[in-house]
């Protein structure tokens, strides 16, 4: 139930989980509410920020030790993390949000820095993009974010209906328009996914790189957590180095992420491409313990001959993933 002002009651591990944050941020920088659904963690530390938006809920489900991602990923560098915690899905459409950003520009805050990068993803990566404004001069990083959800101009995304009655069109608002600032911005999605491959078309600019991650669906970001490619991204960025070079050669690591590898076969069987999920499946047992695709060869095997086809005898490597990453170059 929501009160008159569609605020959502605090449950009990909410609660609990909040004065946690609040406890372990006071020892690291600070810990400030910003009205009832919106936090900020801060961590001051070195002279490089890392802006981060994420969700309660997608924290505790994401995260063994159930902490914000940014206290993960500056704790090796020594870098200082700003992170903006939504408790739901708010799209941080909050007069308190624009409020503090507004504050922090007043008082030069991200002029103490030497480096700031915003990253996010899905409603975060909204986020994210719409408050780089802030720092002109930042770096960007973000998974399938959507632009906007103006349904005069994304109507065609029927997923978040419930969020067509919210402004995006007074302060931080447009996210294509929002990131004009920053140095540079890199946008990772799966242009198999086509709603979410509709927004990153909104945020084609000369200074925004859009790279392509087919098969990983919704949930990029927490792939590259577990393929352990996000933390040298990051540094990369931060360096300044060749970016887009590094993730091709970082995302290669995805032939042997079983994930990844999954949904590559389940698409070619939906393709009806039966030869070359087989010799996807012949690989993939060649090189790992999978019985998953030990079982799915012999049922595909036996298609293939009840049809009268053959498959190659030898197993040695077909590149079918070196052809896909062809395809999606």
């Amino acid at each position: 139930m929501q009160d008159n002002q569609g605020n959502r009651p605090q449950d009990a591990e909410t609660g609990q989980w909040l004065a946690r944050l609040e406890d372990i941020s006071e020892t690291r920088g600070y810990y400030e509410p910003l009205g009832p659904r919106h936090h900020v963690a801060f961590t001051d530390a070195g002279a490089t920020l890392l802006v981060t938006f994420e969700t309660i809920s997608n924290i505790i489900e994401d995260s063994e030790d159930e902490l914000p991602l940014g206290f993960d990923l500056v704790a090796d560098n020594g870098w200082s993390h700003l992170g903006i915690i939504a408790d739901g899905n708010t799209w941080f459409r909050d007069a308190s949000v624009y409020a503090y950003f507004d504050r922090l520009v007043d008082d030069g805050f991200f002029e103490d820095f030497d480096q700031v990068i915003f990253m996010g993803s899905g409603m975060c990566g909204y986020g994210a993009a719409a408050y780089s404004v802030v720092s002109p001069g930042c770096k960007v990083i973000l998974f399938n974010p959507q632009a906007t959800l103006d349904p005069r101009v994304t109507e065609w995304d029927d997923r978040f209906t419930s969020m067509r009655r919210t402004s995006f069109t007074d302060r931080y608002g447009y996210g294509p328009d929002m990131i004009d600032a920053a140095n540079q911005v890199f946008i990772l999605y799966d242009p198999e996914e086509t709603l979410d491959a509709m927004h990153a078309a909104l945020f084609t600019r000369n200074h925004v790189t859009k790279l392509r991650c087919r098969h990983l669906g919704h949930h990029i970001l927490q792939d590259m957590i577990h393929m352990d490619i996000l933390q040298p991204l990051l540094e990369n960025l931060e360096a300044g180095g060749n970016f887009s070079e590094l993730f091709q050669k970082l995302f290669r690591t995805r032939k042997n992420y079983s994930p990844y590898l999954r949904r590559l076969l389940a698409q070619l069987l939906d393709n009806d491409r039966i030869v070359l999920a087989a010799i996807l499946c012949r690989d993939v047992v060649g090189r790992m313990k999978a019985p998953r695709f030990r079982r799915q060869l012999t049922e595909i095997e036996a298609r293939i001959a009840k049809s009268g086809r053959n498959l190659p005898k030898s197993r040695a490597k077909v590149r079918v993933i070196k052809k896909e990453k062809t395809a999606s170059a």
